[in-house]
């Protein structure tokens, strides 16, 4: 099942897509694609509606985020290892845990701010990770059970502010417009294996990043136990599993940023694809 909001910004109403691609209208049986309707139980049952018998959506409407009402926007990184070494760093021997904030949470086609005084904005296409069951000291064998689905996540990162200015990375990961999520949240069941998934992502038609899950150092269920030793996570928490090479920051001899008036398009194999337009902030 494939989970979406459509509307505008900030009254946007919960869907789910069909098999022809229609967006069907879910308003009469939750009020958003939000923790309360993750939990295993909601999921069944919306699973066990007959899409033709939803209300059929009109036109093309802007997609939203595909989750609502984020708690925790929880990000790793350094997790690929091919990432890793074009970065020239060591591998990690824990998870490397830094957050996004929710107001960086935008819509997969929704544009992205170049920030004011930024001079090194990057991309990261990402697998994300969203959580159905909340929990603490999560058992790695069962820390599947507490994941509902998976999205696209583009982690926008403004690196000058993130390395160069001191403190922790998050100051340059949080900046507004910085976490297009979506198109749709795909529940778990329709992807075989996460650890198999092919992303990658373009800007200005130019391929930068062709990487896939399976180079990934800590995987979806060590991430998951491992941040529950440290925080309870909750439904409609987001993790950002971290991304595969070729970003900005890694390219020789001399790094690529991004300029306003640029469009980046990136997507994951059976997750569905983003496009964002650059602009000044």
């Amino acid at each position: 099942m494939k989970l979406l909001r459509y509307g505008q910004p900030g009254k946007e109403r919960p869907a789910l897509l069909d098999k022809d691609g229609g967006i069907r209208d879910l308003s009469e049986f939750i009020d958003d694609v939000s923790g309360p309707a993750l939990s295993p139980e909601r999921i069944a049952t919306l699973k066990a509606l007959d899409p033709a018998s939803l209300p059929l959506v009109d036109g093309t409407p802007r997609i939203g985020p595909c989750v609502a009402q984020v708690g925790k926007f929880i990000c790793i990184g350094l997790n690929y290892a091919d990432h890793a070494a074009e970065t020239g760093a060591d591998i990690p021997k824990e998870p490397i845990i830094f957050n996004k904030w929710t107001s960086a949470i935008v819509g997969p086609n929704d544009n992205v701010e170049i920030p004011r005084n930024s001079k090194k904005t990057d991309w990261e296409v990402e697998l994300g990770v969203v959580i159905g069951k909340g929990g603490r000291y999560i058992d790695e064998a069962n820390a599947m059970e507490h994941v509902v689905g998976y999205c696209v996540i583009n982690d926008v990162s403004e690196r000058e502010f993130q390395i160069e200015r001191g403190g922790t990375w998050d100051k340059g990961k949080g900046c507004d417009t910085f976490g297009p999520m979506g198109p749709w949240l795909v529940t778990k069941d329709e992807i075989a294996d996460p650890h198999q998934l092919n992303l990658w992502l373009e800007v200005d038609g130019k391929r930068y990043q062709n990487g896939s899950t399976r180079t990934m150092i800590f995987q979806i269920p060590k991430l998951v136990s491992y941040l529950s030793q440290f925080m309870s996570l909750q439904p409609g928490d987001v993790i950002s599993t971290g991304t595969p090479p070729g970003v900005g920051l890694g390219i020789k001899p001399e790094p690529v940023f991004l300029r306003a008036g640029q469009r980046m398009r990136l997507g994951i194999e059976g997750l569905g694809e983003q496009e964002q337009l650059t602009v000044d902030a």
